[in-house]
Protein backbone atom coordinates (compact mmCIF):
# COMPACT_ATOMS: atom_id res chain seq x y z
CA UNK A 1 0.00 0.00 0.00
CA UNK A 2 1.59 3.76 -0.83
CA UNK A 3 1.71 6.60 1.38
CA UNK A 4 -0.73 9.13 1.66
CA UNK A 5 0.39 12.21 -0.18
CA UNK A 6 -1.66 15.59 0.03
CA UNK A 7 -1.96 18.38 -2.42
CA UNK A 8 -1.26 22.25 -0.41
CA UNK A 9 -5.47 24.16 -1.42
CA UNK A 10 -5.28 27.15 0.44
CA UNK A 11 -4.16 28.97 3.78
CA UNK A 12 -7.11 30.23 5.52
CA UNK A 13 -7.49 32.82 7.92
CA UNK A 14 -10.02 33.65 10.53
CA UNK A 15 -11.56 36.83 12.53
CA UNK A 16 -13.28 35.81 16.00
CA UNK A 17 -15.46 37.65 17.73
CA UNK A 18 -15.79 37.57 21.61
CA UNK A 19 -16.79 34.19 22.92
CA UNK A 20 -19.91 32.84 25.10
CA UNK A 21 -18.77 30.89 27.32
CA UNK A 22 -21.40 28.16 28.11
CA UNK A 23 -19.32 26.95 30.95
CA UNK A 24 -18.60 23.25 32.36
CA UNK A 25 -21.16 20.86 30.61
CA UNK A 26 -20.81 16.74 30.65
CA UNK A 27 -18.32 17.06 27.75
CA UNK A 28 -16.15 19.75 29.49
CA UNK A 29 -15.87 23.43 29.69
CA UNK A 30 -17.35 24.79 26.75
CA UNK A 31 -17.01 28.16 24.43
CA UNK A 32 -18.38 29.39 21.31
CA UNK A 33 -16.45 31.83 19.12
CA UNK A 34 -18.42 33.79 16.52
CA UNK A 35 -16.59 33.63 13.44
CA UNK A 36 -16.95 37.02 12.03
CA UNK A 37 -14.91 36.40 8.24
CA UNK A 38 -11.66 35.99 7.33
CA UNK A 39 -10.12 34.89 4.09
CA UNK A 40 -8.35 31.74 2.27
CA UNK A 41 -5.66 31.98 -0.42
CA UNK A 42 -4.33 29.04 -2.67
CA UNK A 43 -3.25 28.07 -6.46
CA UNK A 44 -6.79 26.75 -7.38
CA UNK A 45 -9.02 28.05 -4.69
CA UNK A 46 -9.65 31.31 -3.26
CA UNK A 47 -11.97 34.16 -1.54
CA UNK A 48 -13.47 35.30 1.71
CA UNK A 49 -15.07 33.33 4.74
CA UNK A 50 -18.41 34.54 5.08
CA UNK A 51 -19.94 35.74 8.77
CA UNK A 52 -22.26 33.48 10.28
CA UNK A 53 -19.93 30.45 11.01
CA UNK A 54 -19.22 29.53 14.63
CA UNK A 55 -16.20 27.51 16.60
CA UNK A 56 -17.09 25.19 19.33
CA UNK A 57 -14.44 24.82 21.87
CA UNK A 58 -14.48 22.11 24.59
CA UNK A 59 -11.59 22.37 27.03
CA UNK A 60 -10.57 19.50 28.98
CA UNK A 61 -10.52 19.92 32.94
CA UNK A 62 -6.72 20.21 32.98
CA UNK A 63 -6.16 22.53 29.95
CA UNK A 64 -3.81 20.25 28.14
CA UNK A 65 -6.58 19.71 25.08
CA UNK A 66 -8.89 21.89 22.82
CA UNK A 67 -11.46 19.74 20.62
CA UNK A 68 -13.11 22.50 17.66
CA UNK A 69 -15.35 22.20 15.85
CA UNK A 70 -15.97 24.37 13.15
CA UNK A 71 -18.33 25.67 10.35
CA UNK A 72 -17.98 27.91 7.77
CA UNK A 73 -19.63 29.44 4.82
CA UNK A 74 -16.95 30.42 2.03
CA UNK A 75 -17.50 32.63 -1.23
CA UNK A 76 -15.32 31.72 -3.43
CA UNK A 77 -13.01 34.51 -6.09
CA UNK A 78 -15.80 33.18 -8.87
CA UNK A 79 -18.45 34.12 -6.33
CA UNK A 80 -19.90 30.46 -5.97
CA UNK A 81 -20.64 29.98 -1.78
CA UNK A 82 -19.48 26.48 -0.38
CA UNK A 83 -19.07 25.74 3.04
CA UNK A 84 -16.27 23.77 5.14
CA UNK A 85 -16.52 22.10 8.09
CA UNK A 86 -14.00 20.88 10.33
CA UNK A 87 -12.95 19.25 13.92
CA UNK A 88 -9.74 18.11 15.53
CA UNK A 89 -7.55 19.12 18.40
CA UNK A 90 -4.66 21.42 19.70
CA UNK A 91 -3.21 20.14 22.30
CA UNK A 92 0.12 21.37 24.87
CA UNK A 93 1.26 21.76 27.87
CA UNK A 94 -1.13 23.79 30.00
CA UNK A 95 1.23 26.87 30.10
CA UNK A 96 1.43 26.55 26.48
CA UNK A 97 -2.00 26.56 26.15
CA UNK A 98 -2.96 29.33 28.63
CA UNK A 99 -0.24 31.72 27.25
CA UNK A 100 -2.39 31.09 23.20
CA UNK A 101 -5.78 32.24 25.72
CA UNK A 102 -3.91 35.07 26.80
CA UNK A 103 -3.47 36.37 23.21
CA UNK A 104 0.12 35.53 23.32
CA UNK A 105 1.78 34.35 20.22
CA UNK A 106 3.10 31.08 20.68
CA UNK A 107 5.66 29.39 18.15
CA UNK A 108 3.11 26.80 16.16
CA UNK A 109 5.86 23.85 17.22
CA UNK A 110 4.99 24.44 20.98
CA UNK A 111 2.01 22.52 20.61
CA UNK A 112 -0.48 19.90 18.19
CA UNK A 113 -3.30 21.91 15.87
CA UNK A 114 -4.37 19.19 13.42
CA UNK A 115 -8.14 18.96 11.64
CA UNK A 116 -9.58 17.15 9.65
CA UNK A 117 -12.12 18.76 6.83
CA UNK A 118 -14.82 18.20 4.44
CA UNK A 119 -16.81 20.68 1.63
CA UNK A 120 -20.28 21.14 0.29
CA UNK A 121 -21.22 23.27 -2.33
CA UNK A 122 -24.24 22.76 -4.91
CA UNK A 123 -21.53 24.70 -7.37
CA UNK A 124 -21.25 23.03 -10.39
CA UNK A 125 -17.47 24.29 -11.02
CA UNK A 126 -16.51 23.15 -7.41
CA UNK A 127 -18.73 20.21 -7.27
CA UNK A 128 -15.29 18.06 -6.62
CA UNK A 129 -15.11 19.38 -3.37
CA UNK A 130 -17.90 17.32 -2.25
CA UNK A 131 -16.48 14.15 -2.14
CA UNK A 132 -12.95 14.56 -1.02
CA UNK A 133 -11.02 14.71 2.67
CA UNK A 134 -8.93 17.38 3.65
CA UNK A 135 -6.62 17.64 6.25
CA UNK A 136 -4.97 20.95 7.79
CA UNK A 137 -2.56 22.00 10.55
CA UNK A 138 -3.33 25.39 12.38
CA UNK A 139 -1.91 27.45 14.55
CA UNK A 140 -3.34 30.89 17.00
CA UNK A 141 -2.28 34.05 16.30
CA UNK A 142 -4.18 36.96 18.85
CA UNK A 143 -6.77 38.32 15.38
CA UNK A 144 -7.58 34.24 15.13
CA UNK A 145 -6.68 31.08 14.02
CA UNK A 146 -5.05 30.17 11.08
CA UNK A 147 -4.84 26.69 9.02
CA UNK A 148 -2.82 25.20 6.05
CA UNK A 149 -5.59 23.11 4.12
CA UNK A 150 -4.22 19.96 2.03
CA UNK A 151 -6.09 17.73 0.36
CA UNK A 152 -5.32 14.32 0.82
CA UNK A 153 -4.92 12.24 -3.08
Amino acid sequence: MSEIQTKFMFRLSLEVGPHHVVGTTPAGSRRIAPVAGGVFEGPELSGIVLPGGTDWITVDPAGTWFRIDVRLPLQTSDGEILTIAYQGWRSGTKDTLERLGRGEEVDPDDYYYRVACSFETASIKHARLNTIVAIGNGWRLPSGPGYDIHEVL
